[in-house]
């Protein structure tokens, strides 16, 4: 059973998986950044009257860590846009931040359930069901896969601080790695709670071995055993205040 060990810029989640800060998953082999839940053009696609800022924060931080790791390529996992329908405006800047990110890198779509029956292919283009990396399945999540090795994105994994504030973290195995939204709109799915258990088990036997790592701005924090973490929490208390991250508006994955 994993412990808990101090903050690192990275840490190894599984064979030739390694955990980065901002929630984004490096393939060490191949050299394949992954990113899940970027959910582009949220604010035109809820019909808000909000820049799409997340957009620009979202292509900022992706292409900085194209740059710094010297990425192959980088799989956007699924629910790449928040919705197909948007407004002309919205789908040319969508257009143009994946333009951006192919100067940097190879740059991989796989269809997540935001993309509907279209897979979004009016706004991102051609996109993909599932992809083969180092071993590992890579499916966006919304359904379960049969396969001996699986990334996964879709489940949006938190763990509460208290005060209403949630961190994206990743939850890994030998057999299942569950990557984090990369959008701030989301305070995410509860690790500690029954339902993360419930939509886990889709994936896996047994979630108590999990292993839990958190992604801040610039640090990850391994938590260790999601079981042992439960127990710790049991009595009612909270991640440490240091981990906090911005969290916005609650979407369910």
């Amino acid at each position: 059973m994993s412990a808990p060990r101090p903050s690192a810029p990275s840490a190894a989640l599984a064979d030739g998986a390694v955990a980065l800060p901002q929630g984004l998953l490096w393939l060490e082999r191949s050299r394949v950044l992954v990113a899940a839940d970027a959910h582009l053009a949220y604010e035109d696609v809820i019909g808000g009257a909000l820049p799409l800022w997340s957009t620009a924060e979202s292509l900022h931080a992706l292409v900085l860590a194209a740059r710094r790791m010297a990425a192959r390529e980088l799989v956007l996992l699924g629910d790449i846009i928040h919705g197909s329908r948007m407004s002309d405006g919205a789908a040319r800047v969508v257009a143009d931040a994946l333009a951006l990110l192919r100067v940097e890198t190879t740059v991989t779509l796989v269809a997540g359930n935001h993309e509907g029956r279209s897979r979004g292919i009016a706004v991102l283009g051609a996109t993909h069901e599932a992809i083969e990396r180092d071993g590992w399945m890579l499916v966006h999540g919304d359904e379960p896969v049969a396969a001996p090795r699986t990334i996964v994105g879709h489940l949006h994994p938190s763990l509460p601080l208290g005060g209403g504030t949630h961190v994206p973290v990743f939850l890994a195995s030998p057999r299942l790695i569950v990557v984090p939204a990369l959008t701030p709109y989301s305070n995410g799915l509860n690790v500690l709670s029954p339902a993360a258990t419930g939509a886990l088990r889709a994936f896996v036997p047994t979630t108590s071995e999990l292993t839990v790592v958190a992604s801040a701005a610039d640090r990850v924090y391994p938590f260790g055993a999601l079981g042992a973490l439960r127990a710790a929490l049991r009595g009612g208390g909270s991640a440490p205040a240091r981990y906090r991250r911005r969290s916005l508006r609650s979407d369910r994955p």
